[in-house]
Parts: C-alpha cells; structure tokens; sequence
C-alpha cells in the first residue's frame, strides 16, 4: 500500500510558493488515493490536472498500481482545516456542536483552534416581557464540534 507521508510530501512540494494548501488526503487499502485542495478564491481545474500529474511523475505505477483523484475541497463541505476557518471569516456558517445542537451564523474570529460564530437569537432579557432578538457569540473548539460548514446563499 502507497504510504500517506510519501503522498503528503508529494503534494506540499507542488503546493509549496503557491496560494493553494492541503486540506486532505485518504488512501483506501486497495490504493485509491483522494487529495483535496483549497485556495481562498477557489480551485481552478487546470491546477488539479496539474497537481495530479505532479504526482503521477513521482509515483511509480509499475511498484505499485493507483487510482487517483485530485480535487477541491467543495462547497458546503464540512471544514477541515484551520485555514478552511481563515477563508470563510465574515461569511455565514452551520455548525453542529458535540451534543447535535445546530447553529447558523457569521464566522467571526478564528484563534488557534477555537472559533467565535455570532448567532442571531432570542435572548430573555431581565425586566422585559418578551424576549428580545440579538446577536450572540459562541465559542467552539474545532477538535469538539461535529461539523462546521460554509452555508450556500443564492440570495
């Protein structure tokens, strides 16, 4: 089986001086290697065929027969890295927290891996009837939440 660091040199060889970074690769036991890019103003396809052939001149397939694919990262996937978090500050996200509860809101901060969303919810305010709409901030911690997410306005 191709090994994973050999894959992941490969590619932050080809990525290195460029806008582009790694955000994932897997390889399933009968060597079907998947590698994601991103890149804050998007993937072109022309990079991917690049990078792939990159690959494909360092990987000998007479050793070791592979499949591979080279793509983006996708839109409203769930992140997976700290800079995938980077990329979409100011944007609105969805993100499921470890006890399944959703929130939707502006991604505001990212320090370290810790992340701020600012949520607009009813909040109960002392002293007043009903309760009043406001933004909130949440913090969450990128290792503790199930999934966080750009969401798709076609507004």
């Amino acid at each position: 089986m191709i090994k994973k660091d050999i894959v992941t040199d490969i590619v932050e060889e080809w990525l290195e001086g460029k806008e582009y970074f790694l955000v994932d690769i897997e390889i399933s036991p009968d060597n079907r290697i998947v590698v994601e890019i991103d890149h804050a103003d998007g993937v072109w396809i022309e990079d991917c065929v690049e990078l792939s052939k990159y690959i494909e001149e360092r990987l000998d397939r007479d050793e070791e027969d592979y499949e591979l694919e080279v793509g983006s990262a996708g839109l409203g996937q769930p992140f997976k890295v700290v800079r995938q978090y980077l990329n979409f500050i100011g944007k609105e996200v969805e993100v499921l927290d470890a006890d399944g509860k959703k929130y939707r809101g502006i991604l505001k901060s990212v320090v370290g891996d810790s992340f701020v969303v600012s949520v607009n919810e009813k909040v109960k305010i002392e002293g007043k009837k009903r309760p009043v709409t406001m933004d909130v901030d949440h913090t969450f911690d990128m290792n503790e939440v199930k999934y966080t997410k750009y969401l798709i306005s076609f507004k």
